[in-house]
Parts: C-alpha cells; structure tokens; sequence
C-alpha cells in the first residue's frame, strides 16, 4: 500500500496525529485516544501502518501472558512528500482533503464528547478568512506560518503541554 493510501484512512490518520512528537504509545493507549474507533479497527489500523512502513515497534514486553507493543512514528514516512503531492491528480487532492476534513470532524467530535470540554474555555477556534494577496504576499505568509508550527513541531510531550491538532487550509477561492 502506498503512503497515500495509507494516510487515506481517517482512523490511520488520527493513529499518526497521536504519535506525533516522539510519542511512543501502545494500541491499548492509542484506542484510549480515539474511543469512538472499535479496538479491533485500531488494531487493524496500527498492523496496516507497520507494514507500510509508518509505525515501528521500539518495545516489546509481556503483560499477563500477552505482548505489548510500544509504537513509534516514522516522521519523514507519515507525509506525502511535495514531489508526490505535484504527481497527484485533481481527484487524488479531493480524496486526500475529503480524508482530511473527516478525520479532522472525527478529532472535534472525540473533543466534544469528552466529560471535561468547555469550548468557551478552551482555546477552540474554526474561523475562515477570504485574504486578498499578491503572489509575493502569499508566498510571505505561507513561509511565516510554516515558520511558526515548524518551530513548535519538535515540542515533545509533557506535563505542562497539550497536545492541539492545527489544520490549516489554504486555496484559492475565486478564479
């Protein structure tokens, strides 16, 4: 399966979201961060991107006769790379984005369900905004907002952190 397919999975794409940052997690902690995906799904799900190359196993130890496996993702593998993004067709782009929008609707509905979400409290945000730019002020801002998450992107996990999805969108929207 190639890494498009792959990652053309909404559940496949929230395994890789979780385990991003260094995070090393167990199927047992990755089905506790999406609930509303059966445990045998995640399961399957984690196999597909072992195989394809996205997931590596770091540790292997028993647990009450069973083996737990600790995960890991293979960062340069869990993206579709520019040169394949330019290989892509028009319907290749609908499906990746289609994917990205439900596994995007999945993360906010497994934020909503949880017992302790205050959307007013929370930093929530869904705001669209139409820009009128220059190709040269385009360009200025794509460079300043891939600036500001690459920097923050190699945060690791901690105590006094909170993981965030941030999705940007950005496309023409008039001819």
């Amino acid at each position: 399966m190639s890494t498009m397919e792959l990652l053309g999975h909404p559940a496949r794409l929230r395994i890789v979201h979780a385990l991003r940052g260094g995070r090393t997690l167990t199927t047992a902690q990755l089905c506790g961060l999406l609930p509303d995906v059966s445990k045998a799904m995640v399961y399957r799900h984690v196999e597909a991107l072992m195989t394809g190359g996205i997931l590596e196993v770091v540790e292997e130890r028993r647990v009450r006769g069973a083996v737990e496996r600790h995960y890991r993702l293979h960062d340069h593998r869990a993206g579709i790379d520019p040169e394949a993004a330019r290989s892509m067709s028009k319907d290749d782009h609908r499906q990746a984005f289609t994917t990205a929008m439900a596994t995007l609707i999945a993360e906010f509905g497994a934020y909503l369900d949880r017992d302790t979400t205050d959307p007013s409290r929370d930093p929530v945000g869904y705001r669209q905004h139409g820009l009128w730019l220059s190709d040269d002020e385009l360009t200025a801002l794509v460079a300043e907002l891939r600036a500001a998450i690459v920097a923050r992107l190699a945060n690791p996990a901690g105590p006094d952190r909170r993981r965030y999805l941030l999705s940007p969108v950005l496309f023409p929207s008039e001819g």
